[in-house]
């Protein structure tokens, strides 16, 4: 444990992702003025600097590697939606300092805005399973390796990373096969060649990947991807149907961020909507 998280609870540790991205990114109209977001220089907790500098310490490509290994057999558990929203209705999001809603009632709210929107039913879907993967909280994993903004390892971290600074103590970035513009990658491979930092998104990518549309898999492979999709950073890696989902991604990501209310959506009202929906796209019982 790093000076800065000695003392510390678990639970303040996990305060930072959506500390920025729930906050400090996409204003709501009417809301904040623009630069009252992504205020690094003056975080409203030092958690949020606690938890970046143990993310980024600790997110190296043998760790990523680790943890696919680990989780990627997918042999976990068997659990409907409806189940793994069950647990994630016992879990406050540690990073969230927003609402105090559980991640259901997050969800929901997500993609209840989408839905009356108008987007694709599968848009919609998206909205309620987006943050799904943080099921890895179930199996003990903790917050810094489940939530975060992510990015990709094996390759020099970018300076527009929030908190870029703290991998000077990740030892990848010491490590000349790994600290270069393209490390172990080449220009143009596209990302679904590249190791991303280990989290919730890429674990449910890996879970859905075979049911959902293509554009879905990206909003939910890559929406904390925001070196990517906002800093601009890493297009040296993308191939052109990357450049193609980029503007999904962007869709989605408003109604991750400011969808949140402290006038919760009826879950019993929803239900049956909801069940017709995943029924259409998933089976009833999804590999975890």
């Amino acid at each position: 444990m790093s000076e800065s998280t000695k003392g510390v609870s678990p639970h303040q540790v996990g305060e930072a992702w959506e500390e920025f991205v729930q906050e400090q990114v996409y204003p709501e109209p009417n809301t904040k003025a623009k630069e009252d977001y992504r205020n690094y220089e003056n975080p409203a907790r030092e958690t949020v600097r606690a938890f970046y500098e143990e993310n980024h310490r600790k997110q190296t490509y043998e760790f990523v590697q680790a943890k696919r290994a680990e989780f990627l057999q997918l042999n976990r558990s068997q659990m409907s939606v409806f189940e793994a929203c069950d647990y994630l209705n016992t879990l406050v999001d540690d990073s969230d300092p927003d609402i105090d809603l559980d991640q259901l009632q997050h969800l929901l709210q997500t993609s209840e805005a989408i839905r009356a929107d108008g987007h694709e039913d599968w848009f919609v879907l998206v909205g309620l399973l987006h943050d799904l993967g943080k099921v890895l909280c179930l199996y003990g994993e903790p917050q810094w390796c489940v939530v975060g903004d992510t990015f990709p390892v094996g390759c020099r971290f970018s300076e527009r990373i929030v908190y870029s600074e703290y991998f000077n103590q990740n030892p990848d970035s010491r490590d000349p096969r790994y600290n270069t513009k393209l490390g172990v990658y080449r220009e143009g491979c596209g990302l679904r060649n590249i190791l991303m930092s280990w989290g919730h998104d890429e674990y449910l990518y890996h879970v859905m990947k075979d049911y959902l549309p293509e554009p879905a898999l990206y909003m939910i492979r890559y929406h904390s991807f925001y070196a990517w999709h906002r800093e601009h950073e890493y297009d040296w890696l993308c191939d052109d149907h990357d450049r193609a989902m980029l503007p999904w991604v962007k869709k989605f990501n408003p109604y991750d961020l400011y969808s949140k209310s402290p006038n919760p959506p009826n879950w019993e009202q929803l239900r049956p909507y909801y069940t017709d929906l995943i029924n259409k796209y998933l089976p009833a019982a999804i590999a975890f």
